[in-house]
Formats: C-alpha cells, sequence, structure tokens
C-alpha cells in the first residue's frame, strides 16, 4: 500500500503580500529614473508642462543636441580614463594588501584594517581645502594622475575589506600545496587563488566605480578643464539663458546613468556576495 505524503500547505496571504511591497518600493524607486529616460526622448515642448505629457513622439532630437556640444564627449572621456584606471589599481593594490592580511596576519590585523576603513568615517567635504592645498603644492591639479591616485587611495579601503573576507573563505591547504610542489607565491597568489575570488573582485569593481562614476566634490574642487567628469559638466551646462535647461539634463543623465545599469545588470550576482564581504562562503 502506498503511503500517503502531506505536504504542509503554504500561506500564500504573506508571501503575495511581500512580493506586492517589494515590487511597490522597487517601482517608486525607479521612478526618477523614468522621468529622466523619457524627458530625454521628449520634444521640449512638452517637457514641462501642466497638465504632464505621459504619450509622445519619441524624438533623439535632445540627445543628439546635448552631444553637439564641444565639451560632452570630453567629460566622457575625462570620467572614463579616472574612473576605470583609480578602480583598476586599487583593486590590485587591495588583493596583495588582502592577501597579506589573510595569509601572513601580521601583528595588529585587526586595528589596521580597522585604522583602513576609519578613512571613510569622516565627511568628505573635511578633505576637500587639506587636498586642495596639497594638489596645488604638488603641481597635481587638473591632472589625471592626481585625481587617479586620489581615487585609488579612498577605493583602496572598502576593497581590502571585501577581498579579505574572501580570501579567508579559501583554504589555506591550497597554498600550502603549490608551495610544496615548487610554486613560488606569485603563481599562487595570481594563478591558483586569484580566480576563487573573483566574485569578491567584481563586486569590489562594481562598488568602486559607482562611487568614483558619481564623485562630484573632489572632481570639481581638485580637477580642471582638463579633467572635469560628467558630474562636473552636468551641474555647469544644466542652465541656459537663466533658467535649467532639462532636455540637456535629461539626455546627458540618461547616457550618464546607461554604462552603470549595464554594468550593475551584468554583474547583479556578485553584489549579495560582495556585500556580504564573503561570509557566505565555507572554507573550500
Amino acid at each position: 500500500m502506498a503511503e500517503t505524503i502531506f505536504k504542509p500547505k503554504r500561506k500564500a496571504g504573506p508571501i503575495k503580500f511581500a512580493t506586492i511591497g517589494a515590487w511597490s518600493v522597487a517601482i517608486l524607486f525607479f521612478l526618477p529614473v523614468a522621468w529622466i529616460f523619457s524627458t530625454a526622448f521628449k520634444p521640449k515642448d512638452s517637457i514641462v508642462v501642466s497638465p504632464p505629457v505621459f504619450f509622445f513622439k519619441p524624438t533623439l532630437n535632445n540627445i543628439t543636441e546635448a552631444l553637439s556640444f564641444d565639451n560632452t564627449f570630453d567629460y566622457f572621456t575625462h570620467s572614463i580614463v579616472y574612473s576605470f584606471g583609480s578602480v583598476i589599481i586599487a583593486i590590485l593594490v587591495s588583493y596583495l594588501a588582502a592577501y597579506s592580511f589573510s595569509r601572513y596576519k601580521p601583528a595588529g590585523t585587526d586595528f589596521l584594517m580597522f585604522l583602513l576603513l576609519s578613512t571613510r568615517f569622516v565627511p568628505a567635504a573635511a578633505f576637500v581645502v587639506p587636498y586642495f592645498q596639497l594638489f596645488n603644492l604638488l603641481k597635481l591639479k587638473d591632472t589625471y594622475i592626481g585625481l587617479i591616485a586620489f581615487y585609488a587611495m579612498f577605493s583602496i579601503p572598502f576593497s581590502v575589506w571585501i577581498l579579505k573576507g574572501f580570501l579567508d573563505g579559501i583554504s589555506q591547504r591550497f597554498d600550502e600545496t603549490g608551495l610544496v610542489y615548487g610554486a613560488s607565491r606569485w603563481h599562487i597568489m595570481f594563478k591558483v587563488i586569484l580566480p576563487q575570488v573573483k566574485p569578491g573582485l567584481v563586486a569590489s569593481f562594481v562598488f568602486n566605480i559607482l562611487f568614483v562614476w558619481n564623485e562630484f566634490l573632489f572632481n570639481f574642487q581638485l580637477g580642471g578643464a582638463k579633467t572635469f567628469g560628467i558630474p562636473v559638466g552636468l551641474f555647469t551646462g544644466s542652465t541656459k539663458g537663466g533658467a535649467i535647461d532639462w532636455a540637456y539634463v535629461a539626455s546627458i543623465g540618461t547616457l550618464y546613468v546607461l554604462p552603470l545599469v549595464i554594468v550593475i545588470y551584468a554583474f547583479q550576482k556578485y553584489l549579495l556576495v560582495g556585500l556580504t564581504f564573503g561570509t557566505v562562503r565555507g572554507e573550500v
């Protein structure tokens, strides 16, 4: 006689309520982005009207006009150069530091890790005047070298924390086995261990590129005409004829947000792991 298996019934009510609530919050947060995207494709005479126009014939005139300004492509180029340059350097340095903290465990590791992260405790505005004077003294103002070094310095502490969490979850048996078979420490670091912390590297890259790509204050104070990025360009070019040019703001905002949307969508599965600093992994 076949056994009857009784499966507990799920209570659909709370689950449906939570799903509806989650979607409601997501849509609420997405509304400003949707407004920017839609405004970029609206005819200019339909942007600031009352009542608002929700149905319109899309046009590329706003984006074409925004890209026709002399400095637009320069702003994008500057943002790409100092953002990706600083983040790549920060991740390389952070991986070496995190490996050292994880494997060699120098005296006072916990305190050193705290000191690293404490640099992010101070409000950014408190650093503006000292760094402005320092950059002027060292002739680094309005240079790629200065901005890349500055943003790399700010990106390293958070990256070290993320990568150390991942490295702590990887067994040291891999290192020991490699050393027994005659592998060098560099070979172990970059050929054996590095592929296993790929999620941590991607998470560090995404979090840091979000910070550097959107940073305005230091780029405005420490940069110049040769290094101003899109945030500064959007700020300085948004007003024309004494009024805000919403078509320009929406067009540049759309072009500016799209790369981040693509990056986050492509690597979203790594973000949860990065938020937990690798602790969701056990030792392997």
